[in-house]
């Protein structure tokens, strides 16, 4: 046995490179040991196999921007507690065809800038690149959401076309949207800029009892079949 030294060390002195540079190589994700990659360049090795990526690179890591399928009842906005999210490999869609490769790194300080209460559930955005975030929140007037809301009751007379436009929230009118019935339950609004509550307001205010919303979809970017609970990758060629 070798005494234990750290990855960074041993991977300088394997490829012959400077310690800075092999602090990146791992913390890039190139670097395996034993053929399971760690990131950690403070790692210890001693007669471990270490092993550095073909294709490695010591171009920086581009910020990751994660599409969330939020659960409801957890809460998703500036300053949330993250922990309930459980954002990790493991739950990760196995359907994420992004081809973004996967890091410790992409799973801390997000930025939620369209957050979502715990009595909604549906696509979230969790972001670590200051554009996107920067894009959603000055242009939050012009993004239209989409959301399906699940009611009970018996709607008032005109009550649909009220839903699209004439009520009010808080002695303010809300701006026209487009409601629609998706299903005999089920009510579809494509919205701009929903003040939290909103939704289940509008539709109190026509007879209608809610019981569930759900947002779909954030401009051009629709949540499709990402399960519960599950997160994939916006790739690069993808845009709000």
């Amino acid at each position: 046995m070798t005494e234990p030294v750290r990855l960074s060390k041993r991977l300088a002195a394997l490829i012959g490179c400077s310690r800075s540079e092999a602090e990146q190589y791992i913390e890039n994700g190139w670097v395996s040991v034993d053929g399971a990659m760690v990131e950690e360049p403070q790692f210890k090795v001693s007669d471990n196999i270490v092993s550095l990526d073909p294709a490695a690179s010591l171009d920086a890591v581009q910020p990751a921007t994660i599409l969330l399928h939020k659960p409801e009842g957890a809460s998703a906005g500036e300053g949330a507690d993250l922990a309930w999210q459980k954002i990790s490999l493991d739950t990760r869609s196995a359907d994420d065809n992004s081809g973004v490769r996967a890091l410790k790194r992409h799973f801390h300080k997000f930025t939620i800038p369209l957050g979502l209460g715990s009595d909604s559930s549906g696509l979230t955005v969790l972001t670590q690149d200051w554009r996107v975030s920067r894009r959603l929140i000055e242009e939050t007037l012009k993004i239209e959401q989409e959301y399906v809301v699940e009611v009970s009751g018996e709607l008032v007379p005109d009550g649909l076309t009220l839903l699209n436009h004439g009520l009010s929230l808080g002695g303010w009118p809300i701006a026209p949207c487009k409601a629609s019935w998706q299903s005999e339950n089920r009510l579809r609004f494509a919205i701009k800029a929903p003040q939290p509550g909103q939704l289940r307001a509008m539709c109190a205010q026509v007879g209608l009892t809610p019981l569930a919303v759900k947002r779909i979809r954030i401009g051009r970017i629709s949540m499709g079949k990402l399960p519960v609970g599950q997160w994939r990758y916006l790739p690069a060629n993808e845009r709000f």
